[in-house]
């Protein structure tokens, strides 16, 4: 059995670990859990790195999401656009309001919101447009921006996989009203539990933001609307100010494995490297190929002990939660993607003996396809 992980966090941990236990001893010995400075310190680094005016720290990613568009007014029957090939969390957090999360395709290269299916979308319900950047990877924001404005739609962007990424040197978060984060642990910039952000430059927006955190008030006690109890704690700021510090370094690292892979696999046609858009930088939260017959190399990997994940294995459109079993919408490209691709061994420890490792198994099956 090898030694290679999906996501080495310990690893991470020890690179950093003299920074990291220091902040969380200032923490423990200050006894200030909930709010109080660190909190305060990593919003505005946050939001400095990302080049917006506001980071509100929340308790997840999911939460983000759910407290942007409650800002935004969203509820029931309202329409959100958002891609199909994503994790849930974008659109359950819509339908948790009673809103209706309404699936569009996506780009066959970057994965990302494909703008001309988003169009096609569009109806009098729609008040929001929800990109993914997908995998470490901005989705084109202009022509969707483009839209949002012609037909007086907000767009938030989740940003959840791809803290780090540009879009024509703008830094992603902040390309549309909101942008959300998640920092959950296996996350580029990752929590040592749960933990998300809210990021956005309109300062009315900020204030409802953190007053719908605070259970809906500004003042204890006094209670203005109905909101959630979504705070980021005290601990987990600051092991994410400590991991702020560092997190280009961490990006450096990733796309250096990137590359890495990409030539270990530049003359294997049966394996589809992931495509890097010119638009903007790619900080590769998951390394992710596409292959024919999936399910033999994923064999071939269990088997070898290397780690392996299908991100994702069923569509949003398909999920039984969303009832489109009977009239699924067509979404060609989201169902080819769902077929065959295939994420790699992908964070920041990761060496090049094991990348030659797993490039291995998969050349392997690439040239068994070959001669079938």
């Amino acid at each position: 059995m090898n030694d290679i992980q999906m996501v080495d966090l310990r690893g991470q941990y020890l690179r950093i670990k003299d920074e990291m236990d220091a902040a969380l001893a200032q923490v423990l010995n200050s006894a200030r859990f909930i709010r109080g400075p660190v909190v305060s310190r990593f919003e505005a680094a946050l939001a400095e790195y990302t080049k917006t005016e506001h980071a509100i720290g929340v308790a997840n990613g999911t939460d983000a999401l759910q407290i942007a568009y409650m800002a935004l007014g969203i509820g029931p029957g309202d329409e959100i656009i958002t891609p199909s090939f994503t994790f849930i969390a974008t659109a359950e957090a819509a339908a948790l309001l009673g809103a209706v999360p309404v699936f569009a395709d996506i780009d066959p290269d970057t994965f990302c919101l494909d703008p001309v299916s988003v169009e096609a979308c569009i109806t009098s319900q729609t008040r929001a447009i929800v990109p993914v950047h997908l995998f470490g990877q901005s989705a084109d924001m202009d022509p969707i921006n483009a839209l949002a404005s012609k037909y007086n739609l907000a767009v938030i962007e989740d940003n959840a996989q791809a803290i780090g990424a540009t879009y024509k040197e703008t830094p992603t978060g902040g390309l549309g009203i909101m942008g959300t984060c998640s920092f959950f642990p296996s996350k580029n910039l990752g929590a040592y539990g749960d933990g998300g952000a809210i990021l956005t430059s309109d300062a009315e927006l900020e204030t409802r933001c953190r007053t719908i955190t605070n259970h809906g008030g500004r003042h204890k006690y006094y209670n203005e609307m109905v909101g959630l109890n979504s705070r980021l704690d005290a601990l987990q700021a600051a092991i994410l100010e400590v991991k702020l510090r560092h997190l280009e370094s961490f990006t450096r690292r990733r796309r250096t494995a990137a590359a890495y892979y990409n030539a270990l696999f530049e003359n294997v046609d049966e394996v589809v490297c992931p495509h890097e858009a010119p638009r903007g930088r790619h900080v590769y939260h998951q390394y992710v190929i596409r292959v024919k017959k999936r399910d033999e190399l994923i064999s071939s990997l269990s088997e070898s002990g290397i780690p392996h994940a299908i991100y994702y294995p069923v569509p949003l459109h398909r999920q039984p939660v969303f009832g489109m079993d009977s009239s699924p919408p067509v979404l060609p490209v989201t169902e080819q993607a769902c077929k065959e691709v295939l994420a790699l061994p992908m964070h920041t420890e990761l060496t090049t003996s094991q990348q030659d490792t797993v490039a291995e198994k998969v050349i392997n099956h690439a040239t068994r396809l070959i001669h079938a």
